[in-house]
């Protein structure tokens, strides 16, 4: 072996160029929901309700057992398409279109998400950068879907993103 530098290599997500209409990005590994994970996100965002937090209330609602929160569902799904497709290249979200959560889960849930690229433009206001929109699901263990959103995003185009992390002093490769 020589006293050459090694080449390295950053995780990244992907540049705007490499967003494909049509394709879609299955994020893996999967996330089993516990009840520590429903609880601590339901008390940090100072949410009260009984559906989340007391199993002998829900015992007598119409699922018989708690719900875990439907938002720690949705930051679990974008959570989950982080590292496969905006990890470094993401500029800003810019909004999320229709939320839907069609059927429950339950504590000890496993989640599974995945992206759809719906469209994509170069940004015509901000030159390097261009504007993703994003179809997310996720589905239970047993393939049921559990949550939908769209999401609108900002991403840097691989040269203007590029030049942005050697003026940050990263190393791209």
């Amino acid at each position: 072996m020589t006293d050459a530098p090694m080449r390295e290599v950053v995780q990244r997500g992907l540049w705007f160029e490499e967003f494909e209409e049509g394709v879609r990005y299955l994020h893996r590994p999967g996330r089993t929901v516990t009840e520590a994970d429903n609880v601590l996100f339901t008390t940090l965002t100072m949410n009260p309700q009984p559906l989340h937090l007391d199993a002998a209330w829900s015992a007598g609602q119409p699922f018989g057992q708690r719900l875990v929160n439907s938002l720690f569902t949705l930051s679990t799904l974008v959570g989950q398409s982080v590292g496969q497709l905006t990890q470094g290249t993401l500029v800003a979200n810019l909004g999320f279109g229709e939320v839907a959560f069609p059927h429950p889960v339950f504590i000890g849930d496993t989640l599974y998400g995945e992206s759809v690229v719906e469209s994509k433009r170069e940004s015509a206001s901000r030159p390097g950068q261009g504007v993703v929109v994003l179809a997310h699901t996720a589905r239970n263990q047993d393939g049921i879907v559990v949550a939908t959103a769209s999401r609108t995003m900002l991403v840097w185009t691989r040269e203007a993103g590029e030049r942005q992390a050697v003026a940050d002093g990263e190393a791209s490769a």
